[in-house]
């Protein structure tokens, strides 16, 4: 064994078991701080992924139980309406049957209780166009409409919510003109080929920020190869165009101006200029939807949102729809491409994409009420100055009331069998899911506290040892003092 001065081989190897010790000190006393076991990803890369899965199912499950919970109170909202047009329905009939005795009653009386019942007509009219859940209404008919496609080939899908063009809509056709199709970016480079054998010189390219080289012995078809491997990258796809000599065609994959090419070819290896770009245009198109006040038009254009296609066409109030590509380059319309139907609530209720329920409020308007017993009849027409009138009213309003208490037992058991029996089931599976990430992210305090101590102790013999090392070199005084 050599003794040395300048290198302290055995501070060295102590100082590095202490910088290890005191690594594993820190980590272990900011496991004690947040209760956690894994606090970066360092810590445990695979259980973090699994982890952060899991927080996201809870705290989707979460959300799904407060959608269900707002649900509950928006159907209690709901009933609790239809409960009063009831006692409504009632009162009306207990009118009608009293106009009915006409052996009794006289004019006057007729005349008085045909007041009162447009009294309750007026109210019901009221309750179906006031009710609300927020800013939602709910028995006007226009709860949670649901458009349908009819022409698959030219639309995706489509969504119209409760108001078009600032109104109610109600049930009908829904028709589209394309006004402008949408286009995709676009460059036709202007170097020529005689075939896609010829070889490309060395250089590169870069295309939306992604470079792409070339070593001087590749062919072109080679390097539309290299350009097409990029595409999920940069969104954009590269063909050989023509017959014969040939160039190389930029084409972006998703249509519309939010979607552009940018080719930078300063070695002039595709195109004759060094910088060159192109940007896509959005589809615009006029959509007609049936509302409260007749057919309403309103232009809908691609690409309003932060990244949208230019294929998604929305107006002002959220209302959207998605075109196909063939719908895109070949449909003008004006044609129908879908339904609506109003009166269909859609609530998620559940962590998931389409984990849908829905629910179907119909119109309580007068008019709507009562209108499967007298042709032609329904409650907002009731007369009871006559003798027919008050018999044909007491049908309508008993044909009424059973309608009602239809639509409310729907509302009844959505809320008792799916909303009240999502939250329970919910309930346990977030607590199930929270007891899984916490075996795996939270740190066992006991066992934790026995890792620190474990470390503060060999923390402090390695300070002592490390402070010995440092004193060895002094034995090499001995040997000149001799």
């Amino acid at each position: 064994m050599s003794l040395r001065i300048n290198t302290n081989l055995a501070a060295i190897g102590a100082l590095r078991n202490l910088d290890a010790t005191t690594d594993e000190l820190t980590k272990s006393i900011n496991r004690l701080s947040t209760g956690l076991k894994i606090n970066t990803a360092a810590d445990d890369p695979a259980g973090l992924t699994i982890s952060e899965n899991f927080r996201a199912q809870i705290s989707g499950i979460q959300r799904a139980v407060q959608n269900s919970q707002d649900a509950i109170n928006m159907t209690k909202t709901a009933e609790g309406a239809l409960a009063e047009v009831q006692t409504l329905l009632q009162s009306m009939r207990a009118l009608a049957v009293h106009s009915a005795n006409t052996g009794v009653v006289d004019q006057n009386v007729l005349n008085a209780n045909q007041a009162q019942i447009r009294s309750v007509i007026q109210s019901i009219d009221r309750i179906a166009s006031q009710t609300a859940f927020g800013s939602k209404k709910l028995l006007d008919g226009t709860a949670g409409a649901q458009a349908s496609v009819t022409q698959p080939d030219v639309v995706n899908s489509i969504f119209i919510g409760g108001t078009f063009n600032g109104k109610p809509v109600v049930s009908g056709p829904i028709t589209m003109q394309i006004t402008t199709p949408a286009t995709r970016a676009q460059i036709d480079c202007s170097n020529t080929f005689n075939s896609a054998n010829d070889i490309v010189p060395a250089g590169s390219i870069s295309i939306n920020g992604t470079s792409i080289s070339t070593n001087g012995t590749e062919s072109i078809a080679t390097v539309v190869a290299k350009i097409n491997q990029m595409s999920n990258v940069t969104g954009v796809t590269a063909n050989l165009v023509g017959s014969g000599p040939f160039n190389v065609q930029l084409v972006q994959n998703s249509y519309g101006a939010n979607y552009d090419i940018r080719l930078f070819d300063t070695n002039g290896l595709l195109n004759g200029l060094p910088f060159d770009s192109s940007v896509g245009t959005n589809a615009v198109a006029d959509v007609s939807v049936t509302t409260g006040d007749g057919v309403e038009t309103v232009q809908f254009t691609g690409g309003r949102g932060l990244g949208d296609s230019g294929l998604r066409l929305t107006d002002t109030f959220g209302n959207a729809i998605v075109l196909t590509e063939d719908g895109n380059q070949n449909f003008t319309g004006p044609a129908q491409v879908g339904v609506l139907t109003a009166g269909a609530i859609q609530i998620q209720v559940g962590p998931s994409a389409n984990q849908l329920v829905q629910l179907s409020i119909p119109s309580i308007f007068a008019d709507a009420l009562g209108t499967s017993v007298v042709p032609g009849e329904s409650v907002a027409s009731i007369d009871v100055t006559t003798s027919t009138g008050a018999q044909n009213a007491i049908l309508i309003v008993d044909d009424a009331i059973t309608q009602l208490a239809r639509i409310r037992g729907d509302i009844g058991s959505f809320q008792k069998d799916f909303l009240e029996s999502n939250v329970r089931s919910l309930g346990v599976a977030r607590e199930n899911l929270a007891a899984t990430e916490s075996s795996i992210r939270d740190a066992d305090m006991a066992e934790e506290i026995t890792q620190y101590t474990k470390f503060q102790i060999l923390q402090q013999s390695g300070m002592a040892v490390l402070a010995q090392a440092n004193q060895l070199p002094q034995s090499v005084l001995r040997l000149l003092q001799g």
